[in-house]
């Protein structure tokens, strides 16, 4: 799993700008609910008034907001606006100032709000509670029963004042709507201060009275009243407040559209540079696979299967790379979506943040469960997707055999088993996976009813507004859901961890065959191969393969290897290129021991053709420039002709630019063996190698197409592998092998006298005349 953010550290640059992007996309993600609530609690609520000072307020009602503030709170105050004309107008417009003034100036601006209509009776308790006001009703010998009966008309008359009453429809604690008859008390409370009936005593007094029956009241409710007050200060100031309102809509209404465009752009961004990081990473993988896959001896290859490395370098490399996506998508945005969650929660002071972890330990809990239950299944599902492409691969490469065997039912049981427990597997793994969506979906859903139970009773006490609601439901959401984004890649990361392990397996392995750490250079190019007591064994075997195998091949001489089947030819001929390397005795290249020197050099000394024969799509004539991709047309027609393939080739429409399917399987085996072996001869090279090359071919073409070899080339060293004596009796010099170790060694007639094995080999496939030994019989007798 480490081995995936080291994929990611290397495209550090690319990741750094995302997370950049990333933190724009959760800025904008995480404004639009403010926006939200600012729209349904200023826009709808307040008409479009955020502030509890009013841009514009008559001259009569600044005096009378004055009137219940201190000193300092005065002068604040009075700081804030201008007069023109009968008009006070603010002069404050910066948003942090304003907010500071509605925390230091909301207690004064609500007394004048309340003081604007006070219901009669409140207002006779009131003035019976004024020290003063009982000093003169004393005097004049009435009681509170008597004082209380009074109109407020006549009251007014008592004090020398002018008081009138007004109606005005107010809420009961039922909610329901009436009218009261009420009082402006900021009159009576001015004309008394004036009189000396009133002193700031007296103001303090009803201040803290005041205080006392707001902290009752929520503090969401007090800042409503205070913008409600601002809101009647403007509209009597001559602001047309339908236009302000929807000004103020349209206003945050633009906002919000432009920070989803950006959201938008920037989330398609985001998108791009992630799916740009998770292709390069999989190019980068791939080729890093196939850069060391390339180098693998045969003793790796047999380690590896070949569907298992084909799965590990596709399907592997395809879910690190969905992984990685996801990752910079998701992982590194939730994050950052949370955290910034979290800030605004905590900045909207709902008091409801225990609903939040609730949800996320709830949340948490049940991914971890899942992942206990189906963790294990993930786990075995590469390897049954490896046993799916094995299976696959044998039968489709086998085809024709198992037609031929009658065999079609056995290998479809055989791929229906693979693919059935794989499939078991992923039903499995999805049935477990498929309760995560219903539960993720009914934990968000009672998130959101606890949240909407919990605030509609904070809403009925005034400590939140409607909006602040919106706001929380809408952050608790995204908090949630940047958690259930980890657990969510907590699942994917662990598939995608043995992925990344499978493909690190076959990254780190070091070919066993490799160039030395000093290699040295061919002093010169002859093409002399010598074989020096080599043993030879595969690896983990006890016993070797090859024993004690000395031999020289020189240039412009035929050494031909024959033996029965499994004695060891193939295997001997692949040390020489170093598909293995020897395990005891040395190979020596003009003198020069071929572990000693790169094999890049060495190989190309070499013309190899293997005992199966293998063409690569594209056209005769890439085929037969693979080894020497310099050849010109006339080079690669000559070693056409030595192969014996211009007939065939010619008969072609498109000559030697024909296609070659992949495998050549568009043309016969014979041809492709000519094929073969004529791109040998294209590379010139000093030591040819031909591993029963000549076995698909008919007699005649076989015996033509080694003269042409003997009489072109002249000047190399060849090396044949061969099952019949026809193909070997004008060798220089013949190798017989029986069970690994070299059992003759000379020419034809040599070996049919010394030999027995290869007296016995010659004897089944040709007739004493065929042989030359008739006339030897003869003779004897």
């Amino acid at each position: 799993m480490i081995q995936i953010f080291k994929n990611l550290a290397v495209h550090w640059k690319m990741v750094i700008l995302i997370f950049a992007l990333l933190i724009i996309q959760a800025y904008c993600d995480l404004s639009l609910p403010q926006y939200t609530s600012d729209i349904i609690d200023v826009g709808i609520q307040n008409g479009g008034v955020e502030h509890i000072l009013p841009e514009a307020i008559r001259a009569e009602e600044y005096e009378s907001a004055i009137l219940f503030m201190k000193e300092t709170e005065r002068e604040t105050f009075e700081e804030c606006y201008e007069k023109d004309d009968d008009i006070y107008r603010r002069t404050v417009d910066e948003e942090e100032r304003l907010e500071q003034l509605d925390s230091d100036l909301i207690m004064a601006i609500l007394i004048d709000y309340q003081m604007e209509a006070v219901e009669v009776e409140q207002f006779k308790k009131s003035l019976w509670e004024n020290d003063r006001m009982q000093q003169m009703l004393a005097q004049s010998g009435m009681d509170e029963a008597s004082f209380m009966a009074l109109s407020a008309e006549e009251i007014g008359q008592m004090i020398h004042i002018d008081i009138k009453t007004f109606e005005k429809e107010k809420e009961d604690e039922d909610g329901n709507k009436k009218k009261e008859t009420c009082v402006d008390m900021r009159v009576i409370f001015k004309t008394m201060s004036e009189e000396g009936m009133m002193d700031d005593d007296s103001l303090d007094a009803a201040r803290e009275n005041f205080q006392k029956m707001s902290d009752s009241i929520g503090e969401s409710t007090l800042q409503s009243m205070g913008v409600a007050w601002a809101a009647e200060r403007e509209a009597e100031a001559g602001i047309d407040m339908d236009a302000k309102q929807s000004s103020y809509l349209w206003s945050e209404g633009l906002k919000m559209i432009l920070l989803a465009l950006l959201m938008g752009v920037v989330s398609v961004l985001v998108c791009l540079l992630a799916s740009l990081v998770g292709a390069k990473i999989g190019r980068d993988l791939r080729n890093s696979v196939f850069q060391n896959v390339v180098g693998f001896s045969n003793a790796e290859m047999d380690r590896f299967s070949t569907a298992s490395l084909i799965t590990r370098s596709t399907n592997d490399v395809q879910q690190i790379q969905m992984v990685s996506i996801m990752l910079l998508r998701m992982v590194l945005y939730a994050p950052i979506l949370g955290i910034g969650g979290i800030v605004k929660v905590l900045e909207t002071g709902a008091g409801m943040g225990w609903i939040i972890v609730l949800a996320v330990l709830v949340i948490v809990g049940m991914v971890m469960f899942l992942m206990a239950v189906a963790m294990p299944k993930f786990k075995m599902m590469q390897k049954l997707v490896d046993a799916v492409n094995l299976v696959s691969r044998e039968i489709l490469t086998g085809l024709n055999v198992i037609r031929a065997f009658g065999r079609e039912k056995q290998e479809e049981e055989r791929f229906d088993e693979a693919n059935r427990n794989l499939t078991k597997t992923q039903l499995f793994t999805n049935r477990v996976m498929t309760f995560m969506m219903p539960g993720m979906m009914t934990i968000m859903y009672g998130i959101d009813i606890l949240i909407v139970w919990v605030a509609a009773h904070k809403i009925d006490d005034g400590i939140l507004q409607v909006g602040t609601m919106t706001a929380f439901i809408t952050y608790a959401m995204q908090i949630v859901m940047s958690f259930l984004m980890l657990t969510m890649m907590s699942v994917m990361l662990p598939r995608a961890g043995v992925a990344a392990e499978r493909i690190q397996e076959v990254i780190h392995t070091e070919p066993s065959i490799r160039n030395c750490e000093h290699p040295k250079q061919l002093s010169e190019h002859k093409g002399v191969l010598e074989f020096e007591h080599v043993d030879f064994r595969y690896p983990n075997a006890e016993e070797n393969v090859l024993s004690d195998i000395s031999f020289k091949a020189e240039p412009g001489k035929t050494t031909a290897i024959i033996g029965s089947t499994g004695c060891g030819k193939s295997t001997l001929v692949n040390l020489i290129p170093r598909l293995y390397d020897v395990t005891g005795g040395s190979i020596r290249l003009d003198g020069q021991d071929i572990r000693e020197i790169t094999m890049e050099e060495l190989r190309g000394e070499l013309g190899f053709v293997p005992q199966k024969a293998v063409l690569f799509s594209g056209t005769i004539a890439t085929n037969l420039r693979f080894g020497n991709a310099t050849a010109s047309d006339a080079q690669i027609k000559e070693a056409a002709e030595i192969a014996q393939a211009t007939e065939f080739i010619d008969s072609k429409k498109d000559g030697y630019d024909s296609l070659i399917s992949q495998g050549g399987s568009n043309v016969s085996g014979g041809q492709k063996q000519r094929l073969s072996i004529a791109r040998a001869i294209a590379k010139n090279p000093k030591v040819f190698v031909f591993d029963d090359s000549f076995s698909a071919l008919d007699m005649k073409t076989d015996a033509i197409l080694r003269k042409a070899l003997e009489e072109k080339v002249t000047d190399s060293t060849v090396i044949i592998v061969a099952q019949r004596i026809s193909t070997i009796l004008h060798a220089d010099q013949i190798l017989v092998l029986d069970e690994g170790r070299i059992v003759g060694k000379g020419t034809h007639e040599e070996l049919l006298r010394n030999c027995e094995v290869y007296e016995q080999i010659a004897r089944s496939q040709l007739s004493d005349r065929e042989l030359g030994l008739s006339k030897e019989v003869s003779s004897n007798e």
